[in-house]
């Protein structure tokens, strides 16, 4: 496939949005195909591979790049870096991309952008790169420093999970990161029988894997853009993953229950709860912002669920209205996300060890607030999607140890490379009944 130079410069203008500019890969991505949408499939796959393979591999492709240029990556301008990292990422990974193209297409774009001048440099580190790929030499004798390439992960987070867990289940998670998955979802066999949504997946021309352990959870791949499927504008199926939907299992909910998730966006837990409650009881989906309501609410649009209502609200905040009156409370909470690196690959560069104990803190404050909506003998879930013990077991004991008036139930740690799903940890908290 002939790739446009648009193309490439559309693949550039999102890598910029994200590592220049802030911008969250998963929302950058998702803005861009939603503005193109008539973009050929191909073109669009290429698109997201591109982008989502240069972030998932930028260390190792900076580490690359830097053995061939006199000039270090982080000393470039931030488009011919980024220029150059996405052309070695289709050098090194790609082999349906010709070297030649990856190449001439690199220094169009330099050129188009401005700087004409650097055309022969970024050319000439590029061929040299291509001819050396494979005698590239990686580093051997600093443990850490070899794996952070090879995996393209930051040293201090590879440090801080040695110290957490076995090296055997920090490579599995490491290596888990990288590769391609398809997308996980979670149906309403009271919307739609599964048999029935198979067929219809597949006249879609969705290739569809079942899992056979929750029979409601399907991975879909080969689809062009998920929101034009009718399946899914018909809101037979959430996205979710894998350890998410156990949030809703945990919490048991019991038809008439009365439940606040106060960190809901995008809403499939709360949504999930719903379901369970079989059209009986009350789901307040709660979140911060305008933008996540408004998220919330399409999702609640397509499942066609009445018994749930998204609401704006600081869950920082005491809702005096809200004190002890529901059966169940979901906390899944603002985290540093170190379990779905493997769907947003760029956190792993945003996050820092200040900003880590920052959300911690958060964390603390959320739950503390959370807790006072909890009935006597009502059920807290704490949730996140991290693999980072002081926002999760060490955040569950604190809590515990802070108020008496709640018993860990159990708790669970879920690993990318061991368990089913993405990194995530969910404790389950029972409020004592009362004393009076």
């Amino acid at each position: 496939m002939t790739q446009s130079i648009n193309t490439r410069g559309l693949i550039l203008d999102i890598l910029l949005q994200i590592t220049r500019d802030g911008e969250y890969s998963h929302i950058a991505v998702k803005n861009a195909l939603d503005q193109y949408q008539y973009l050929e499939k191909q073109e669009r796959a290429f698109i997201t591979r591109v982008v989502n393979g240069t972030l998932e591999r930028m260390i190792e492709l900076d580490y690359i790049i830097d053995q061939f240029s006199k000039v270090k990556v982080n000393k470039m301008k931030p488009v011919i870096r980024t220029i150059l990292r996405s052309a070695v990422y289709q050098l090194k990974y790609m082999d349906s991309v010709p070297a030649s193209a990856a190449c001439n297409e690199a220094v169009k774009l330099a050129v188009k952008r401005g700087f004409g001048n650097l055309r022969g440099f970024v050319n000439g580190v590029l061929r040299n790169i291509g001819r050396n790929l494979t005698q590239i030499r990686y580093p051997s004798e600093d443990k850490l420093r070899c794996m952070s390439v090879k995996y393209s992960l930051p040293e201090w987070i590879l440090k801080e999970w040695m110290d957490e867990y076995e090296e055997e289940t920090v490579r599995a998670m490491a290596e888990e990161f990288l590769k391609e998955k398809p997308i996980t979802v979670r149906f309403s066999p009271d919307r739609i029988s599964k048999e029935e949504l198979l067929k219809m997946l597949k006249e879609e021309g969705v290739c569809v894997k079942e899992d056979l352990k929750l029979p409601c959870a399907l991975y879909l791949s080969n689809f062009d853009y998920l929101t034009k499927l009718k399946s899914f504008q018909k809101g037979y199926y959430q996205v979710q993953d894998i350890s998410s939907m156990q949030v809703a299992w945990w919490a048991s909910p019991r038809e008439g229950d009365y439940i606040i998730d106060v960190c809901a966006a995008p809403g499939g837990k709360a949504i999930h709860l719903a379901e369970l409650l079989r059209g009986t009881g009350f789901v307040e989906a709660r979140d911060l912002t305008e933008y996540k309501i408004g998220l919330i609410q399409e999702n609640i649009r397509r499942s066609g669920m009445t018994n749930i209502e998204a609401v704006q609200m600081d869950a920082r905040l005491r809702d005096e209205a809200s004190v002890e009156k529901a059966d169940i409370v979901i906390a899944d909470l603002p985290c540093s996300g170190l379990g779905v690196l493997g769907k947003k690959p760029d956190l792993k560069y945003k996050i820092t060890k200040a900003s880590q104990a920052q959300l911690v803190k958060l964390q603390r404050e959320l739950l503390s607030v959370a807790a006072e909506y909890v009935k006597p003998e009502g059920t807290l879930i704490y949730s996140t999607c991290t693999i980072h013990r002081e926002e999760n077991e060490r955040n569950a004991q604190w809590f515990a140890g802070r108020f008496s008036d709640f018993q860990l139930v159990r708790e669970q740690q879920m690993l990318p490379g061991r368990d089913l799903g993405d990194g995530f940890y969910i404790a389950q908290f029972r409020r004592k009944a009362s004393m009076n």
